[in-house]
């Protein structure tokens, strides 16, 4: 369940919403007149949600590169890993 807090609370009660980022390692959701405004999170926590995202990333380039026929065998692949060092 998210957690939602007014920008009077962010005002009023950083601390404590510092403290909520990093307990739940989950965004917390700052609205402004009773509507959304701002999300924040923990530096830790904005850190691997931008890991994850890379990784993802990495991942879809490989597939599509599967798709596309750009592969080559393991062993091909080692080798020329091996012979950059």
């Amino acid at each position: 369940m998210p957690i939602i807090k007014s920008s009077a609370d962010l005002r009023n009660d950083y601390n404590g919403i510092s403290a909520l980022c990093h307990e739940y390692s989950e965004p917390v959701y700052i609205t402004k007149n009773g509507k959304g405004d701002l999300t924040v999170m923990s530096i830790e926590a904005y850190e691997q949600l931008i890991g994850k995202l890379e990784l993802y990333n990495l991942v879809r380039e490989g597939m599509d590169d599967i798709q596309s026929g750009q592969i080559r065998p393991f062993t091909e692949a080692l080798s020329n890993i091996r012979k950059r060092k």
